[in-house]
């Protein structure tokens, strides 16, 4: 079996109801909803939001020791329109600026913005990297 994949991404939120609007504002799908926690396909693989203080209680750690993580999650689009559009929706449904979108030294186009739980999103246009006519990387 491969071993660089990954199969399910989980965001701790700490309003699981709000993160829910926030998702579906921006277009998401839920898939499935067990209490406490939602899921979306992702074609091969899952993101899930969960109530931060259960999934604090799964790892046996705080909420507090968990915090948001040093990391961001991203989604390529095939034209910087497409990621000023995507972007400003974010936003409209309560996502916070980070980075307005701009050129980008390495020859792209990306902004990002935090959920409303401070997790971090970029939405960029790589134009070294080909989309196929559902988003994912071909």
């Amino acid at each position: 079996m491969k071993a660089n994949r990954v199969t399910l991404i989980t965001l701790g939120v700490s309003d699981l109801e709000r993160s829910r609007k926030f998702y579906a504002d921006l277009g998401w799908v839920e898939e499935e909803s067990p209490p406490m926690v939602c899921f979306y396909d992702m074609g091969g693989a899952k993101f899930g939001l969960y109530d931060l203080s259960s999934l604090a209680k799964d790892l046996d750690r705080s909420a507090a020791e968990l915090g948001n993580g040093a990391m961001t999650l991203a989604q390529n689009f095939g034209t910087e329109a497409e990621v000023d559009a995507a972007f400003d929706a974010a936003i409209t449904a309560g996502a916070t600026v980070c980075k307005a979108p701009e050129k980008v030294f390495w020859g792209g186009y990306s902004g990002t913005f935090a959920d409303p739980d401070g997790h971090v999103w970029e939405y960029a246009m790589n134009p070294f990297w080909q989309l196929d006519d559902q988003g994912r990387l071909a």
